[in-house]
């Protein structure tokens, strides 16, 4: 069985738990790591789970609300640290990171963490070599796309027959355009190696529906650019669904475990 769950999804942190079980032994991964220690522990507490039942850290991006406190969370556990050679150039620097287990992995190049086969690719974002994922346990699939600026074919052939889907939905365009934000943030963020539009998002979902995706979630929504209900509306509309039926990442109350495959 796999599952995930989130710690918390935004531009104030961000952290991802997946988990495989075969019934005899368990692998759990944190799939970025954009919070501080205590609150690391403390998130990981509200889904049952302690940073010693942990495998290994994957870390998307040099970014702080991914990133974090990554190295020194994995540093103080024991964790493996998997990010791309890029992220490693840009953040070696970080407290910890001179005591972390770092292990450089590359888009396309899959490995394994325990039960889970984990697939990076690599996805159109302001930063020196951002790595998304997407994970299995050889029966279930979980595709996680955050953190792109648009939409690529590459990064949509990634995402085919997934089961449950992770996807950014961090702003709409009309508020982001009449926000308070400086153009030049607007620009950024709305620029094609920012971050994905509900539209956007709802066309790469489009693309990747198929009759076997069971769980779609909404994830780094902006606090200040987008609404739970403009994101789930939107991609609701595509899969021919309700709001209902789309799942929200929330930024300070995650998310609680899911089954990717029911």
């Amino acid at each position: 069985m796999m599952r995930f769950g989130f710690l918390g999804s935004g531009s104030d942190g961000n952290a991802l738990l997946i988990e495989a079980s075969d019934g005899a032994t368990t692998t759990r991964v944190l799939l970025d790591c954009g919070f501080g220690l205590r609150e690391t522990a403390t998130r990981l507490g509200r889904l049952g789970v302690t940073p010693d039942n942990l495998d290994a850290v994957l870390v998307t991006h040099e970014h702080g609300d991914h990133i974090g406190s990554a190295y020194a969370f994995a540093a103080r556990h024991g964790l493996p640290v998997y990010t791309s050679h890029g992220t490693w150039l840009a953040t070696s620097h970080l407290r910890g990171a001179d005591r972390a287990d770092v292990r450089v992995i590359a888009a396309d190049h899959a490995f394994a963490v325990g039960g889970l086969q984990i697939l990076p690719y690599t996805v159109p974002h302001d930063a020196r070599e951002p790595l998304q994922f997407v994970l299995s346990d050889g029966d279930a699939r979980l595709g996680v796309l955050t953190d792109a600026g648009m939409e690529t074919p590459y990064l949509v052939a990634r995402l085919a027959n997934v089961d449950a889907l992770v996807l950014e939905c961090n702003h709409d365009r009309e508020m982001l355009r009449n926000s308070v934000y400086p153009p030049s943030l607007k620009r950024r963020i709305g620029g094609d190696f920012g971050h994905l539009a509900n539209e956007v998002a709802a066309a790469i979902l489009a693309r990747v529906a198929h009759g076997g995706l069971q769980r779609v979630v909404a994830a780094h929504l902006s606090q200040q650019n987008n609404t739970p209900e403009l994101a789930t509306g939107a991609l609701a509309a595509v899969l021919g669904t309700t709001a209902n039926d789309i799942l929200v990442a929330d930024q300070q109350l995650g998310l609680a475990w899911q089954p990717v495959r029911a």
